[in-house]
């Protein structure tokens, strides 16, 4: 469980990091699953519905960037996800009641990993209530060298910046006066987690390091938080983790930009990400 020094904290800066939340077996367990995906990447040459692939990816060298929707994929994934030692940290910070959002495992391996570039979460998918936060569970030691994720403090209290180019969304923000400045590094060793609000700007760096850096992240909401976008009864009862579903949202002031018109190139957001005419980090298509 949280201190109320750590909730303070993740209301004023918008992210967490937090030790020791996973034991040592839970990560030689996820990091024994992950490896055998890898393995099974070397069946295929181009994206599928498990695998988002590296740009130079071969049968020979498998280079996996991210699993889709892990927890559909194996039980230990998902067994993670609906941990209890999870959900009560999150229930600390979003309120009683707990719907799932979707998971994705996404790694950089050593001298290649793809980066993220800068944007908002919120920016996908805007909800009636902020109260919505993504946590990544750390399976490698996470530095600056091997791509750690990186947030900006305090820019879940401010604007949505835009991430559309040429008029459709792009994944990415494409405000010309943005700059990544006082962004820090959410750095915790494997078995922590990472935890950063729907809101904050974050983005991650490719691996210059001889360590990987594979992090599964799931994303939850407040159970009266509804997406902006709508949302299916039925589909987003069976996502609820804790508590019930309700039909009377909660509402809050907050800036909105829907990701609409959709994107140039759909997919992940690697793949959305590739038409930046700008970015800050440099993303090779395949």
């Amino acid at each position: 469980m949280l201190t109320q020094k750590q909730i303070d904290f993740y209301h004023e800066t918008g992210y967490l990091g937090v030790e020791n939340v996973l034991s040592a077996q839970d990560i030689i367990d996820l990091r024994r699953v992950t490896e055998e995906f890898v393995e099974k990447s070397r069946q295929v040459t181009e994206h599928t519905d498990v695998f988002d692939l590296e740009p130079g990816h071969t049968p020979e060298v498998p280079r996996v960037r991210r699993i889709k929707n892990p927890a559909a994929q194996h039980i230990v994934y998902d067994q993670v996800r609906c941990d209890d030692r999870i959900l009560d940290i999150v229930e600390q910070l979003i309120g009683p009641g707990v719907r799932s959002m979707g998971n994705k495992l996404n790694m950089k391996y050593p001298d290649f990993g793809s980066p993220v570039e800068w944007h908002q979460d919120w920016a996908f998918y805007p909800h009636t209530n902020d109260d919505v936060l993504a946590v990544g569970v750390a399976i490698d030691d996470m530095s600056v060298e091997n791509g750690a994720l990186m947030v900006i403090p305090g820019s879940h209290k401010g604007q949505t910046y835009d991430h559309h180019q040429n008029g459709r969304f792009a994944g990415a923000v494409t405000d010309p006066n943005f700059k990544p400045d006082g962004a820090v590094a959410i750095k915790v060793k494997a078995g922590g987690i990472s935890i950063h609000h729907v809101r904050a700007l974050h983005g991650s760096a490719p691996n210059t390091s001889s360590k990987p850096r594979r992090l599964l992240l799931a994303a939850y909401a407040a159970i009266d938080a509804w997406p902006l976008s709508g949302g299916d009864w039925d589909a987003l009862s069976a996502n609820v983790l804790r508590g019930e579903l309700t039909n009377q949202v909660r509402m809050v002031a907050a800036p909105v930009r829907l990701a609409l018109p959709r994107a140039e190139r759909g997919g992940s957001i690697y793949e959305t990400q590739t038409v930046l005419e700008k970015p800050l980090y440099r993303i090779t298509d395949r």
